[in-house]
């Protein structure tokens, strides 16, 4: 673990993007790094971090190959002596390919050793020392043979490991998810269809919302409202397989539409933020949060009365959310239909949750996720100190 390259991680670059900080002197360290230590991973490796940050993907997932063909073992370290060894074991990817960990440790003395896995460089026999591991692999298509080819090995782990089951993660795809949750108390999780393009083009029921397969954050996603719509998506499109999943207006009576992203820390919901658009694909970053000290008030308030009121009212379909799924930590984007159900966009684990929004504007943001981020941490040493295996299992 000694020889585990040190790097700048996630949460410190994302920071700085979020920001707007200078990144000239950021770039030029890391490159003269590299340069001058050809066997310098670590420095690629965040580099390859701050390519995706600023809107780089294709330059930063090669920087990343160069990196884990160098080395696949990296640490951040924590400030001062560590409380605490966390190995994650992740995937090559995106932002989205994991669980965003080196967030949920902000502001704890917790060290972060990551263990790069793929399908055809599992997991070594020898793993570095650690307190408490956790499978941080998130579900998608190009993710699901590496889940596939960690089952047996995790079944057999030295120490404490949470979200230990990859067959659970690799089930949280958008079909299946909403056949996980059929016939819950409380919830509606509109069934998702994997269609290919010629049966795309012939459904007759509208209106729908589309997207391609393995796609994120929204890409691909369009509400489709007659025939000539779609074909309009499917000459935009060039995917060969789509979810595809029935409308539901959830708008209030003003209009406007709310979305809640919920995470899970050992079966408990806490509310990571609650974005309200004119537009029904709601995501924070373009919610008009930033603009609308009225959105913002809405949310500091639904913040301050989650656990008596959204989580009141919606306890049994979070509880069946946390039983059926049987995962340690994953997180949830969510809304209510009119009919007051709490109404499913997706659970997965490798959603982002931080603490980034500028205090001036978010003021009640940085509390509320400490909350989240204490809970986190409290759970992992929990863990840590049991000694034994962890993780919760579906009723």
């Amino acid at each position: 673990m000694n020889n585990a390259p040190s790097t700048i991680g996630l949460a410190a670059l994302s920071r700085m993007v979020f920001q707007q900080t200078d990144l000239a002197p950021v770039w030029a360290g890391l490159i003269n790094m590299a340069t001058k230590d050809l066997t310098d991973a670590s420095a690629i490796l965040d580099l390859s971090t701050l390519a995706i940050l600023t809107g780089d993907m294709a330059g930063g997932l090669d920087l990343q190959a160069q990196a884990l063909q160098r080395q696949r073992l990296y640490r951040r370290a924590a400030p001062g002596k560590p409380g605490l060894r966390l190995l994650a074991i992740s995937a090559p990817g995106d932002l989205m390919a994991n669980t965003p960990i080196d967030f949920l440790l902000a502001g704890s003395d917790i060290e972060l050793i990551t263990l790069y896995v793929c399908a055809d460089h599992p997991l070594p026999e020898t793993v570095p020392e650690h307190d408490v591991a956790f499978l941080a692999v998130g579900e998608s298509e190009a993710n699901k043979p590496i889940l596939g080819a960690l089952g047996a090995r995790l079944a057999n782990w030295p120490r404490p490991i949470l979200n230990a089951d990859p067959a659970r993660i690799a089930g949280l795809t958008r079909d299946g998810v909403a056949t996980m949750m059929a016939g819950a108390p409380g919830l509606l999780a509109p069934m998702a269809d994997r269609l290919a393009r010629d049966q795309l083009a012939n459904l007759a029921d509208f209106p729908i919302i589309a997207r391609p397969i393995g796609s994120h954050a929204g890409r691909g996603l369009e509400k489709l409202d007659d025939a000539a719509a779609v074909r309009a998506y499917l000459d935009a499109q060039p995917a060969a397989r789509f979810y595809v999943s029935p409308f539901i207006d959830y708008a209030r009576a003003d209009g406007l539409f709310r979305k809640q992203r919920i995470a899970f820390i050992s079966g408990r919901p806490f509310l990571c933020h609650h974005a309200v658009s004119a537009h029904w694909m709601v995501h924070y970053m373009n919610a008009a949060m930033l603009g609308c000290a009225e959105n913002r008030t809405e949310e500091a308030l639904t913040m301050r009365d989650f656990d008596q009121d959204f989580a009141m009212r919606h306890r049994e379909a979070l509880a069946a959310l946390a039983a059926r799924i049987g995962l340690d930590y994953f997180a949830i984007d969510c809304g209510e239909t009119k009919g007051g159900r709490l109404l499913l966009f997706e659970a997965d684990v490798a959603m982002i949750v931080h603490d980034m929004d500028p205090p001036d504007l978010f003021p009640y943001k940085a509390p509320q996720m400490k909350l989240v981020f204490e809970a986190f941490q409290a759970m992992l040493r929990h863990a840590a100190a049991s000694g034994a295996r962890v993780g919760l299992h579906a009723a």
